[in-house]
């Protein structure tokens, strides 16, 4: 399967970076054809200029143009795994800012019209959809409040993919108070999941 994994962290030596390689290693070992971005390690630009905005819905392209590389892999996967640490309920501003600025009207969506009454997905070829992530709060607390970061991905994001998308979501919560145990038992979770997805 060709998968694009998506790693938004700024620390080498965090967790985040751990789960990162873990997933690298597991995808390419299983034989999918994987593409990366470290968004980071990029220097990739989050914030959407004013400029951009001007030139959100009439002149998209111009905004395309400036990331090409993200676009091309994005429309190329069938498969797309996102790791991130969330922060405030959602994911950190340079994994929120390349939604803005990679996921555009033509590329992930076409604009809603007075029939539709909601956006059209362009991301057909996704199906199939990983988040992976660490969050300080604990389960109960996100359940409670209807954990805002993964409904982002799986219910506001999830109509722009193929009908069958397959979704899969692994969060380790808590992870202020994780032991190693809970660390190394959440990467071989991890593993074994990547390790289930059909070549």
């Amino acid at each position: 399967m060709r998968l694009l994994v998506v790693f938004c962290h700024p620390s080498r030596e965090s967790f985040g970076a751990a789960l990162f390689e873990t997933a690298c290693r597991t995808l390419r070992a299983a034989g999918h054809e994987v593409r990366v971005h470290d968004l980071y390690r990029e220097g990739f630009e989050p914030v959407l200029s004013e400029q951009e905005w001007s030139d959100y819905l009439p002149r998209t392209r111009t905004i395309i143009d400036k990331h090409p590389d993200h676009v091309d892999d994005l429309q190329w996967a069938e498969g797309l795994v996102v790791i991130y640490p969330t922060w405030f309920y959602g994911p950190p501003a340079m994994l929120k800012g390349w939604l803005e600025r990679v996921w555009l009207p033509g590329v992930a969506f076409e604009v809603a019209d007075a029939r539709l009454k909601r956006p059209k997905g362009k991301l057909g070829n996704v199906r199939l959809f990983v988040g992976i992530t660490t969050s300080g709060s604990p389960w109960w607390w996100l359940r409670l409040i209807r954990d805002p970061g993964r409904s982002l991905w799986t219910r506001g994001l999830r109509p722009l993919f193929s009908p069958n998308c397959r979704v899969t979501w692994l969060q380790l919560h808590d992870m202020n108070n994780s032991t190693e145990n809970d660390r190394t038992g959440f990467l071989a979770r991890v593993e074994r999941t990547l390790q289930r997805i059909p070549a």
